[in-house]
C-alpha cells in the first residue's frame, strides 16, 4: 500500500496512551502557522510520503518521551499565541496529543494540527470508533490535511507543501483565514544556535533551501537567529 492509499484509509496504528515522542520543540516561531506559535514535531509516521521534508521523523523509535502534562507545561511556558503540531504524524499519537491540545485550548490559545491523513481518512477512523482521533480533532482549531505530493508543489499558499493539502477550520478561532491565505506571507526561518548548528523552520523546496543555506551569511551570533522570509 502506498502513502496515498494509507492517507485515505486513515490511522491504523493502535491508540497509544503513553508519553509523546517529541522529535523537536521550538518555543516561538512565525513560520509554522498564523501568528507566533510554539511548534512541536513528533517522532513517527506511518504514511511516509515520497519526497517528505522530514524523513528522519518516520521511525517510531527515538525522540524525547514526555508525559502529556509535562509537554503541556512546556508549551504554556512559551510566549506564543498557540500550538502547532507537526511531524512525523500527530494522529499516530492522537490520544496523548489530544490531552496536550485540550490543555492549550483551555488556556485560551489556539491549536493547529498538520496531518498526512486526508479528512476522509480521519472521518473513517472516527466512524470506526477511534475516540483518540476524535479527541484530537475536537481540540484542533485549524487542520491541514492530506499527504505531501511531490508532483503538486504549492508555491501559492503558506505553510503547506502541495496543492492537494486542505485547510479545514474546526472552530471560529481564525475567521477569514481561508480568504487571506494567498495574501499571507510564507516564511522560512534559519536558526543558528551558539554552537553554530543550523536548523530550519518552515517549508521550502530542497533546491531552494540548498541555495539559501549556501548564500546566507551564517555565523556564530549567540542565541540570536536569522529569519529569512519566503524561502521557495
Amino acid at each position: 500500500m502506498d502513502a496515498y492509499s494509507i492517507s485515505e484509509a486513515g490511522p491504523v496504528r493502535p491508540p497509544v496512551t503513553g508519553p509523546v515522542a517529541v522529535a523537536r520543540f521550538v518555543a516561538t516561531t512565525r513560520a509554522e502557522g498564523p501568528g507566533t506559535r510554539t511548534a512541536v514535531w513528533v517522532q513517527g509516521c506511518a504514511i511516509r510520503c515520497p519526497g517528505c521534508f522530514n524523513p528522519q521523523l518516520w521511525g517510531f523509535r527515538g525522540g524525547d518521551l514526555l508525559a502529556p502534562a509535562d509537554l503541556l507545561a512546556r508549551v504554556l511556558a512559551a510566549d506564543s499565541e498557540g500550538l502547532t503540531l507537526l511531524g512525523g504524524e500527530p494522529f499516530d499519537q492522537a490520544a496523548a496529543l489530544a490531552e496536550v491540545a485540550a490543555g492549550v485550548r483551555d488556556a485560551g490559545r489556539s491549536v493547529m494540527t498538520f496531518t498526512g491523513y486526508t479528512t476522509a481518512g480521519l472521518r473513517r477512523a472516527v466512524d470506526g470508533g477511534r475516540t483518540d482521533v476524535a479527541a484530537l480533532l475536537a481540540a484542533t482549531d485549524l487542520l491541514v490535511a492530506g499527504p505531501f505530493r511531490a508532483d503538486l508543489v504549492d508555491t501559492g499558499r503558506p505553510w503547506v507543501g502541495s496543492t492537494n493539502q486542505e485547510f479545514v477550520l474546526l472552530s471560529d478561532r481564525f475567521p477569514g483565514l481561508l480568504d487571506e491565505l494567498r495574501r499571507t506571507p510564507d516564511r522560512v526561518e534559519v536558526l543558528v544556535d551558539p554552537a553554530g548548528r543550523v536548523s530550519v523552520n518552515g517549508w521550502a523546496e530542497l533546491d531552494a533551501l540548498d541555495d539559501l543555506l549556501a548564500t546566507a551569511q551564517l555565523r556564530r551570533a549567540g542565541p540570536a537567529a536569522g529569519v529569512v522570509p519566503g524561502g521557495r
